[in-house]
């Protein structure tokens, strides 16, 4: 899909991955909605790209539905949807509150599930259209201490995947961009600081990178690095081996990272 002159809805784009993915198609010559709940970022994000800002928080209740009408009338159209927004949470189930639960399904899931099917008619009237979600290693791998994390990851995963298929013989493509270990903002604000040695952050830029790929070259799935693939494909193929040597390693981010050394 060319996206010279296309629009383009980017949500989470305050920071981080959405702020880099934002630059890259602002520079590949997209014509950009910003979505954030940062609105001095956003505004300085919209006046370098001559985006619109749409703010919102998607944890309250009717933002999602909110944003989506805002960005109908103010957009008039939409090419392109990045479902990027997203918090974590580092600790024991045992220990998270219930709203950090429920906050944590409202933004991870719920939201890009809402804004997607909102946005979805708008998408189907273009003649060629493509929704991106950007997920987790969490999410196929599973990581001890962020369990709800990754169970919202993974219905997003499953989510994408579905609608792939529903979307079959439409102008809609759906693609799906994996991260692993990405340096931002998310781990300090996620209330525990990413500290291991072991996998090293990833640029924002190289997973922003990966979006634009699935937009452009209407890819499917992509992995951010693309190692990743490997410990996914031994869950698949051999769980039993999988989850002994995940066991090993305690469940850890540490664990996919081994992967990459057995391979070399």
């Amino acid at each position: 899909m060319d996206v010279r002159g296309a629009v383009a809805v980017v949500t989470g784009a305050s920071s981080g991955i959405g702020a880099a993915t934002a630059l890259r198609l602002h520079e590949a010559g997209a014509r950009l909605v910003l979505h954030g709940r940062d609105g001095d970022r956003l505004d300085a994000l919209a006046e370098r790209t001559g985006g619109i800002t749409v703010r919102a928080d998607f944890a309250e209740p009717g933002a999602v539905e909110a944003a989506a009408e805002e960005i109908a009338a103010r957009a008039g159209r939409v090419d392109v949807l990045v479902n990027n927004a997203g918090m974590g949470y580092a600790g024991p189930v045992s220990g998270i509150a219930a709203a950090d639960v429920r906050r944590l399904l409202s933004v991870n899931l719920a939201a890009p599930v809402e804004l997607t099917r909102a946005l979805l008619p708008a998408l189907l009237d273009r003649p060629r259209s493509v929704v991106v979600f950007v997920t987790s290693i969490a999410g196929r791998a599973g990581v001890a201490g962020e369990s709800v994390y990754s169970a919202t990851k993974a219905g997003v995963d499953v989510f994408a995947e579905s609608l792939r298929l529903e979307l079959a013989g439409t102008g809609v493509r759906v693609g799906v961009v994996v991260p692993g270990v990405v340096d931002t903002e998310f781990f300090a604000r996620r209330g525990r600081p990413y500290q291991r040695r072991s996998p090293r952050p990833v640029p924002a830029d190289k997973v922003a990178a990966a979006v634009l790929a699935a937009i452009t070259a209407e890819r499917a799935e992509q992995y951010v690095p693309r190692w990743l693939r490997l410990p996914i494909a031994v869950r698949g193929t051999v769980p039993a081996v999988y989850r002994a040597l995940s066991a090993r390693f305690g469940g850890s981010a540490e664990f996919p990272e081994s992967f990459r050394h057995w391979k070399r």
